[in-house]
């Protein structure tokens, strides 16, 4: 049996990772965000994945797929863009002294 509140939560999330996607990409400043944090929610995805592997496996399993894609491609951007903003944040710095 499919919920309906399983998908209505993972359809929540799948809109709310683009959000983050495409501010990352369009200012290219992923300073605040938190890698360990998207590490776990991937993992999390996983786990879910799995238990729908084991338990369940209906066609939501795409949903938990699409946004562990959606959280994974976010954390590429990440380690992509974080060493500019680091080397950026030291420059102001230098200029500020």
């Amino acid at each position: 049996m499919i919920s309906i509140f399983e998908i209505l939560m993972l359809a929540c999330f799948a809109c709310s990772w683009p959000v983050s996607i495409v501010k990352a990409l369009r200012t290219k400043i992923v300073i605040g965000k938190s890698p360990i944090f998207m590490i776990l929610i991937i993992i999390g995805y996983v786990f879910g994945i799995i238990h729908k592997l084991l338990n369940n496996c209906d066609v939501v399993i795409w949903l938990w797929a699409f946004n562990g894609l959606l959280v994974s491609f976010d954390l590429i951007l990440y380690f992509c863009y974080i060493g500019k903003n680091k080397r950026d944040m030291a420059n102001n710095n230098n200029k500020k002294e």
